[in-house]
């Protein structure tokens, strides 16, 4: 086994798998002595990495399984969520690494792999995940459903899979809450709708239609409701932004220029400037498009 990189956005199940693979290596007696997982919440500056992991991996690994099985003569070190990690605590690593390449196995895992130093990644092998596949997802979610005896409707369960965005873990959150909300009834898209937060199709089309108009009166009316009602202007623009750029009504003058006011709108949001006035920017942009060529 060589040193380990996994890296991929989250929900994908990179903890899950070496996980995994250290129960299946060191079974259920040996796990807790062999295996040394870090995660984010803990300490893991530099003064850790060079006491804790180090006195950690300069133990030898010896002993036997109690089923009989072969037991690997190695420790593993897992460090989750490894690119919250500091540079230099990054850099303690590179020699525990390498000095205790016998005794010792690292597992980093991350979200971002460009936050990891080149040194660390080229000591190990690197593993993608790519986010899963709707048909692995639903399939998962359906096993859940039955296990837990959850009544829902199968486009409950692709609606689910499309919020979601490949984010496994994301998909099984929102389905707890939606069986906690339905209290026993059949979960449907509407329900998966409201607990997620995301904005109907009917609001994007309404807004949309509003801009086409070109009265600004119903416009800010329409903003102040959509603020009202709580909806997030962020979760908003990712959506315009795929209505947009799959829509035939635009031209590929106008959808690039929306596109670019909803780039510049989402900088906004996140430097934390007020949604109201974003969100009415935005549609006075795609207001002037739409009318422009009428």
């Amino acid at each position: 086994l060589p040193n380990l990189l996994f890296y991929g956005p989250p929900g994908t199940g990179k903890t899950s798998t070496i996980l995994a693979a250290a129960r299946e290596l060191y079974g259920p007696e040996l796990f807790r002595q062999r295996v040394l997982e870090l995660n984010a919440s803990d300490e893991r500056g530099i003064q850790v990495i060079r006491e804790k992991v180090k006195a950690f991996a300069q133990l030898t690994a010896s002993g036997s399984r109690s089923d009989g099985k072969v037991c690997p003569p190695f420790k593993i070190v897992i460090l989750d969520e490894a690119d919250s990690m500091t540079s230099a605590a990054q850099a303690a690593l590179r020699r525990t690494m390498e000095k205790e390449s016998k005794t010792t196995r690292f597992c980093l895992i991350c979200n971002y792999i460009s936050r990891i130093i080149e040194p660390l990644t080229s000591r190990c092998s690197k593993f993608r995940f790519k986010p899963l596949s709707d048909k692995i997802q639903q399939q998962r979610l359906w096993d859940v459903c039955e296990k837990e005896h959850v009544k829902i409707s199968s486009e409950a369960v692709s609606y689910l899979v499309k919020v979601s965005e490949g984010d496994l873990r994301k998909a099984i959150t929102f389905l707890q809450s939606a069986a906690r909300l339905m209290g026993g009834k059949e979960i449907t898209e509407k329900i998966v709708t409201e607990i997620s937060g995301v904005i109907s199709k009917e609001t994007t089309d309404e807004l949309l239609s509003v801009c086409q108009s070109g009265s600004f009166e119903k416009l800010e009316t329409l903003a102040k409701n959509l603020i009202n009602e709580g909806y997030a202007v962020a979760q908003l623009v990712n959506q315009l932004h795929d209505t947009v750029v799959e829509s035939n009504d635009f031209s590929d003058k106008q959808k690039s220029v929306i596109v670019e006011k909803l780039a510049e709108v989402d900088k906004c949001l996140a430097d934390g400037a007020d949604e109201y006035l974003q969100l009415v920017s935005l549609c006075a942009v795609v207001m002037q498009q739409l009318t422009q060529n009428t």
